[in-house]
């Protein structure tokens, strides 16, 4: 689930929360550490594929990085970092709750539909250091599971009339060094912290799969540039988090009575 749900912008980490609760698996009742560390592994195996993935687009932004563009990564990286680093927890804490998530993705998937919407008459060339401000801003507040970066940035990009290329291309950029920085602290974090016994070989597996469904789906990349609308993606989310919210509803009122 997580590479194909990370390559779209459908928000993994909402998925994470989602599916387990609407299938009645008894993931919410770990251990909030353990849940924290194994989600930590998934997302190190997309970063580690989508790095495979995008090689040759990483080498060559890599190869044409000047002021410039070197300021705009900048501006994009800044603000989800400090984010992360100062209030990653109590937003998890506060936002990720399994309802909150449902309707994060209903709001989130009519905000990019909403946004496609707008006339897309700018490239990728005509970006500048306030499209790559915003896109940095939206990266911050995806911080909460159910929004998406992916699907927040897009959105941002959409509202700036960007066109659907060089929207998707800008969202990869942006992402990717704060996915793969997200990825390598957590990973330190984790080795410190060490891991329960005999949990080695689940926390290996998820990681794999995590990569090997990214590489197995990553054509789902050239589908955010050449797609002729966002709107069936929001209205995937907006449904999707719609059913999600009235059967967690429905199963907290039976839980009540």
């Amino acid at each position: 689930m997580q590479g194909p749900a990370e390559l779209l912008p459908v928000s993994s980490s909402g998925h994470l929360v989602l599916v387990p609760e609407l299938l009645g698996w008894p993931y919410a009742r770990l251990d909030p550490e353990l849940r924290k560390a194994f989600e930590v592994a998934v997302h190190a195996g997309t970063a580690a594929a989508l790095l495979v993935a995008l090689r040759g687009e990483v080498a060559e932004a890599v190869g044409a990085l000047d002021a410039r563009r070197l300021i705009g990564t900048a501006l994009a990286f800044a603000p989800p970092a400090a984010a992360g680093l100062l209030f990653e927890e109590p937003i998890e804490r506060r936002a990720g709750a399994p309802r909150r998530v449902a309707v994060a993705q209903v709001a989130a998937g009519i905000a990019l539909a909403a946004a496609d919407l707008r006339p897309a008459d700018r490239s990728y060339a005509e970006a500048g250091a306030l499209d790559h401000l915003l896109l940095g801003l939206a990266q911050a507040t995806a911080l909460a599971p159910g929004l998406s970066r992916n699907g927040a940035t897009l959105t941002v990009a959409r509202l700036r009339r960007l066109d659907r290329p060089a929207a998707s291309r800008l969202s990869r950029h942006a992402a990717l060094p704060i996915i793969a920085g997200a990825a390598v602290l957590k990973s330190v974090r984790l080795a410190r912290r060490g891991l329960p016994a005999g949990l080695r070989g689940p926390f290996a597996a998820g990681l794999g799969a995590a990569a090997l469904s990214t590489l197995a789906f990553r054509r789902l990349l050239a589908w955010t540039e050449s797609a002729p609308s966002y709107a069936p993606v929001g209205a995937y989310r907006a449904i999707f988090g719609a059913c999600a919210a009235l059967k967690l509803t429905r199963s907290a009122e039976s839980r009540a009575r």
